[in-house]
């Protein structure tokens, strides 16, 4: 099972993320956070709600290792900030990516 600071880094490393960016976005110092990751300082419920949010997943994903929560839950955050035409248009697209991949098989 991974650890928390082990998955914080994995969502950093996936998002291509630098630790000083996160370390800026969580308003501490890189070193700080460098221990963050490597499990020397423990890891807040603030800094949880945090970078969660960074990363675009729910804090269940960071606190465990739920594996539904990652690109699903990116996608729907992103849907959501979207205006109605917007969301028209994404389904759409969708729609349009599922028949062309029913007519190639």
């Amino acid at each position: 099972m991974m650890a928390i600071n082990e998955r914080i880094k994995k969502f950093r490393n996936q998002l291509h993320l630098s630790q000083e960016y996160v370390a800026n976005f969580l308003k501490i110092n890189r070193a700080t956070y460098t221990q963050m990751e490597n499990g020397k300082r423990k890891i807040t419920a603030e800094d949880v709600a945090r970078l969660s949010e960074l990363f675009g997943v729910t804090a269940d994903a960071l606190l465990t290792e739920n594996k539904m929560s990652q690109p699903a839950t990116v996608f729907a955050r992103s849907f959501e900030k979207l205006d109605e035409s917007d969301q028209a248009e994404i389904m759409n697209l969708i729609k349009f990516k599922e028949q062309m991949k029913m007519q190639r098989s």
